[in-house]
Formats: C-alpha cells, structure tokens, sequence
C-alpha cells in the first residue's frame, strides 16, 4: 500500500460548543453519530471530535464542499473496541474510488479547549 493523502485538523471546542445548536447537528452528524454522540456526558466534545474528523477526511481526499462533498458523506462511527472508523458515503466514496484508496486510517481526540482528528488514506 502506498500513503495518497493526509488530513489533519483542529477544532476549539468551546467556539465549536457555542455554535452548535439542533439544526447543525441534524445538518452535519448522520444518526448513528448523533446517538453516541448524544449519549456523552459532554456530548460537544465528541461532536467536534467527529467534526475534526470529518475536516481532515476532506483533506486527506483533497477534496471539499466546493467539490460536492457534504458533512454526511463521511461517517465517524465507534467500534465495540473502542477505536473509531470511518464510513465513506456518496462523493466522498466517489472521490476515494478515483484516487483508488482502499484503506482509512482515524485517530480522534479531545483535551482541555481542542479537539484533534488525522486521517490517511491508502491505495
């Protein structure tokens, strides 16, 4: 396997907190991230977390909205193991079938006031 993208990014969890109200959860987060999401009990931690997350799956495809991507293209979900992975939908596949990645690589976190997501992608 070869590397063909990385993505980071950051994401101040407390600017993150005050804009997050039910209409930009329900227009950036699938159900699936939302229930566990939800389920926290600082639920905007994990929502930025997810939100970097998203950010830097964009990046690492080299890809955006301007390119017809949407925030439910990409799905954060947590495994029963504990890790988190990613689930390409839509144009985000699209995009990753062209550059013929195969394999998605996350690491979430949050601490204090940021919260921090790096993706590669493989092909």
């Amino acid at each position: 396997m070869r590397l063909i993208g990385v993505g980071i990014d950051i994401v101040d969890i407390d600017v993150f907190r005050t804009r997050l109200d039910d209409g930009m959860i329900h227009d950036l987060f699938l159900a699936g991230e939302i229930e566990y999401c939800s389920s926290r009990a600082r639920p905007w931690e994990s929502y930025a977390a997810r939100f970097a997350a998203k950010e830097a799956s964009f990046k690492a495809l080299g890809a955006g909205l301007s390119h017809g991507l949407r925030w439910k293209d990409v799905e954060i979900i947590k495994e029963e193991s504990g890790a988190v992975s990613i689930q390409l939908n839509g144009k985000a596949l699209e995009h990753a079938e062209k550059k013929q990645i195969k394999q998605v690589h996350l690491s979430i976190s949050h601490s204090g006031d940021n919260a921090v997501a790096i993706v590669t992608m493989e092909g």
